[in-house]
């Protein structure tokens, strides 16, 4: 068993699941503790039964509910050194010392093996992740949000994949005739902000391959985008190349369901 799903996503809150049959992990944590465990209850999963949180970087959305879940759950937080400073006054008191990764060096959680990555953000040490079981490296799981481009690491830690978590946060043309202030549309547009829908088609152009069966949109924005927008421009994409897979938009409010890895 190796299975994920977004139990929200969005700019207000991040959180993703992945588990095996022994191994349940939240990757981070930017909802309340009490919205994380509901959109866990509509998957029947426990909140006991998590075994860690991974935190990729520390905006608020990504990371102000892990504090709380660490103290609930009594379970470890796997930060960067450079995150965790960054984050101490979201996080408040953790019932255990961090453990630290750096990217570029992969560690173990249960029979999970997680490869942190950089990304492309406006933060001190942004993460992305691969995961794979331990016993089975044909599949594998990448949680890629949170970059303003895709740089050659990006895309050469992808080129395998089997399921891909993948930021699709904005269309240009609503960004930029949007109602944000134009500082926050540059920092958006940036290379050091988020993938457009676009952006979102180009990476998946350069890792597409044979085997891979999911790509789930994530971390779409309610002002700038839409999920049938989203949907739509990828969608297009893979008819274009004539290349079928699961297709699917995440959101900021409902838990997409467990999917195989």
């Amino acid at each position: 068993m190796f299975k994920t799903a977004v139990l929200a996503s969005g700019s207000k809150g991040n959180c993703f699941l992945v588990k095996t049959e022994s191994t349940k992990i939240l990757f981070d944590a930017g909802l309340s503790a009490k919205k994380i465990f509901e959109a866990m209850s509509k998957i029947d999963i426990s909140k006991e039964s998590i075994d860690a949180i991974v935190i990729s970087h520390e905006h608020s959305d990504h990371v102000k509910g892990a504090g709380i879940i660490c103290r609930k759950l009594k379970i470890p937080l796997f930060i960067s050194e450079y995150t965790f400073n960054a984050s101490r006054h979201l996080l408040g008191k953790i019932p255990m010392p961090p453990t630290h990764f750096e990217n570029g060096t992969s560690f173990k959680i249960g029979n999970l093996q997680i490869t942190p990555f950089s990304s492309s953000h406006d933060v001190v040490d942004g993460s992305n992740f691969t995961i794979k079981k331990t016993d089975n490296s044909r599949r594998k799981l990448a949680i890629v949000t949170d970059l303003g481009y895709p740089s050659r690491l990006t895309i050469q830690k992808l080129k395998d994949v089997t399921t891909i978590i993948l930021e699709s946060n904005h269309d240009e043309k609503m960004l930029i005739e949007g109602p944000y202030p134009w500082e926050l549309k540059q920092r958006v547009k940036s290379r050091e902000g988020h993938l457009s829908n676009s952006q979102a088609v180009g990476l998946t152009s350069k890792i597409i391959h044979s085997g891979l069966k999911n790509i789930i949109l994530a971390h779409l924005s309610e002002q700038n985008n839409s999920p049938e927008l989203a949907y739509e421009v990828m969608n297009n994409f893979l008819k274009q190349i004539n290349f079928t897979l699961n297709l699917i938009v995440s959101d900021q409010y409902n838990p997409t369901d467990l999917i195989d890895v």
